[in-house]
């Protein structure tokens, strides 16, 4: 697994989503609840300042109104502003184009402010003066006319009053919700850790016993806690596991049973053979002087002895593969002269085109090289055409041998099954010329040459001018592992 793919693996893991979902409906509800709360709180101290400035306001204009005259000397603008002043609040008082003196505020009320306060209106407005919160509050003063009724004056009456201490308790109230908020994120990803362990402890013993599983301890079994959902599915493991556990010992056994049959057979048939190839060699002497039927008859039995005895020694060979018993018999052998001293023994080296360099030398089994390359030489001869040719190349460390022949090649539907134990690829016929078991030796034969992690093969193919071809690849040193698959 490449770096990037096992970084994807672990953040897209249980765990990983379960602290996320954790954080984020943690983070959500604390935020939503948080940012309401703040909002409300912040609106009503805001609401409440300014109530409380209005009605201070009113209650001051209420002390000092009337005036004495309009329209008012700048005296009396000065003085109405300083009894309307107090250490919380500045007084502005304007009349017309005067204003009471030391405004320092009057700029800071705004077209809409004055036009409201001018219609008649309380009006407020909140503003920033030299970075603090400011509250800006203004009215009209009207004047009483004897029938009840009343005209207005023309003083317009400012109060400007700082919200800094207001502003400091809302952000008091925003540091309370961001620490509520990062209490929240801690306790929601310390449940999601004890949620995740209780849920991926199951999961994990799981995954755990079900690699045993595959790697053959059929006897695995997980311990089955509680009784949700995760407890069924360990009951059902552990029903499985004992199911496959029964079949699985029931394959072996009958497996055991058929190897062991297979073996018996041709062990207590090596005896009876003997005895008949025996008197087939006289009957091969003297099969050219029988009549007619008789010779024929001969020859006939003959030839099907030496084939029962080729299928009794290719049964020998496959029981010793199945029971783990094949051995190499190592030495270092001239390949060349190895191959070359199998097609001579079977009369084939004037039928067979070679391309043998001298000089390649390699730890192998020679016994199991000559059935080897026979098999092959012998299928392309069988089921091939000629001219079949034999090539050996050769690098430090393995040694390959090609056998290729100009027939019509294997058809795709075939390769797959092309070294397995007696596979026909025309069901039609009853039986071959072989026992069907040549290619499927040689296969073993060529998995049981290793040397260290490198391992010996044997592969099928097509040519691309036609005719299949036959590649065999042997380690060039390879280690005595006995019967290793």
């Amino acid at each position: 697994m490449t770096p990037w793919r096992w970084v994807g693996a672990r953040v897209s893991g249980l765990r990983v989503r379960l602290l996320l979902a954790f954080a984020l409906l943690g983070v959500t509800t604390t935020a939503v609840v948080a940012s309401g709360s703040y909002f409300q709180a912040r609106t009503v101290i805001l609401q409440q300042a300014q109530d409380a400035a209005v009605m201070s306001l009113t209650d001051q204009i209420t002390k000092v109104y009337p005036i004495a005259q309009l329209p008012p000397t700048q005296g009396d603008l000065d003085l109405l502003a300083q009894r309307l002043s107090d250490r919380e609040s500045s007084a502005v008082i304007v009349y017309r184009d005067m204003r009471s003196q030391g405004a320092w505020a009057f700029h800071l009320l705004t077209p809409e402010l004055r036009q409201e306060v001018g219609d008649g209106r309380v009006a407020w407005q909140r503003v920033a003066f030299d970075g603090q919160p400011t509250l800006l509050i203004g009215t009209r003063l009207d004047l009483e006319r004897p029938d009840g009724t009343s005209q207005p004056s023309g003083l317009e009456v400012y109060s400007v009053r700082s919200l800094l201490a207001e502003q400091q308790s809302i952000d008091r109230l925003a540091t309370l919700a961001w620490l509520t908020g990062g209490l929240s994120l801690v306790l929601a990803i310390l449940l999601a850790l004890l949620a995740a362990r209780g849920v991926l402890r199951p999961v994990r013993d799981l995954g755990r016993a079900a690699r045993r599983l595959g790697e053959g301890d059929l006897s695995t079994r997980l311990t089955v806690r509680g009784a949700d959902e995760l407890a069924d599915v360990a009951r059902t493991f552990n029903d499985t596991a004992g199911t496959l556990e029964r079949q699985v010992g029931e394959l072996r056994r009958m497996e055991s049973d058929a190897r062991r049959f297979v073996a018996d057979v041709s062990h207590e048939l090596r005896t009876p053979l003997a005895a008949m190839t025996a008197v087939t060699d006289v009957l091969d002497e003297e099969a050219d002087h029988l009549p007619g039927d008789a010779g024929r008859a001969a020859r006939l039995v003959s030839q099907e002895t030496q084939n029962l005895t080729q299928l009794v020694n290719d049964l020998i060979e496959v029981s010793r593969f199945d029971s783990g018993t094949a051995r190499l018999a190592l030495d270092d052998v001239d390949v060349a002269a190895a191959v070359t001293a199998t097609l001579r023994i079977r009369g084939w080296l004037d039928r067979v085109r070679t391309e043998l360099p001298p000089g390649v030398v390699a730890r192998i089994d020679p016994r199991r090289l000559d059935v080897i390359v026979a098999n092959l030489v012998g299928n392309a001869f069988r089921h091939g055409a000629e001219p079949v040719s034999v090539r050996l190349d050769a690098d430090p460390d393995w040694i390959t041998i090609e056998v290729a022949d100009e027939g019509p090649g294997l058809d795709p539907e075939v390769l797959p099954h092309v070294f397995d134990r007696f596979y026909k690829a025309d069901t039609a016929r009853t039986r071959s010329e072989g026992s069907g078991l040549g290619l499927a030796i040689s296969w073993e034969n060529a998995r049981l040459h290793r040397h260290g992690e490198r391992r010996g093969s044997l592969v099928a193919a097509n040519r691309s001018g036609g005719g299949a071809v036959f590649t065999l690849r042997l380690p060039r040193d390879p280690a005595d592992t006995g019967g290793a698959r």
